[in-house]
């Protein structure tokens, strides 16, 4: 995976071997849920190595704690806030800012033709921006317009209700439109 790519190349399967011996549960949350978490990690880092560790790091976590997490009132919730805390931690460690502003931008401009290069600059404020929402709003924009999921699938992997997803885009578009400076057209997310 190069810099500032955040679709990784290849999913990460359990082995077939360790298949074998976990939880089949966990077996089907991983497959289900690990390339999401790795893309979402390097959007936030800024680069494969850390996203990897990262994502394998909350799996393990996760398989240590499996019969607790069942338990929980939601595992998905459960999962994508253990998501978010290793993530949170890694960059304290690294002692940065979360890179997505950056990662994203490099992304878009690596798509782009040059005659579209004055439309990126104005990606950048909006990247920015997005990066100024509230933790909940944050998440979600970047799942489902920069990581490109639906409703119901931010929703599951969120472990909460897709009415709260949508809540939650319109919340977003307010925010930016007053940040940015442009009119929000209310019940244009209805398509989402």
């Amino acid at each position: 995976m190069n810099e500032g790519e955040f679709d990784p190349s290849g999913d990460q399967a359990v082995s077939s071997e360790l298949a074998g011996v976990l939880p089949v549960d966990f077996t089907a949350f991983h497959s289900q849920q690990h390339r999401a978490y790795l893309r979402y990690a390097h959007l936030q880092l800024g680069n494969a190595k850390d996203a990897e560790e990262i994502a394998d790091d909350v799996f393990t976590f996760l398989l240590k704690v499996w019969p607790q997490a069942l338990r929980e009132a939601s595992l998905h919730a459960f999962a994508w806030a253990a998501l978010r805390e290793h993530v949170e931690r890694r960059l304290a460690v690294l002692e940065r800012p979360v890179a997505m502003v950056e990662t994203a931008w490099f992304a878009a401009l690596r798509r782009s033709s040059r005659e579209r290069l004055e439309l990126l600059e104005s990606k950048l404020g909006l990247y920015a921006a997005i990066a100024e929402l509230s933790e909940r709003q944050y998440d979600v924009v970047l799942l489902m317009f920069l990581l490109g999921n639906n409703c119901d699938t931010v929703a599951r992997m969120m472990g909460i209700a897709p009415a709260t997803v949508r809540s939650h885009i319109r919340g977003a578009r307010r925010a930016l439109s007053r940040k940015l400076g442009v009119d929000w057209i209310p019940g244009e997310e209805k398509d989402q």
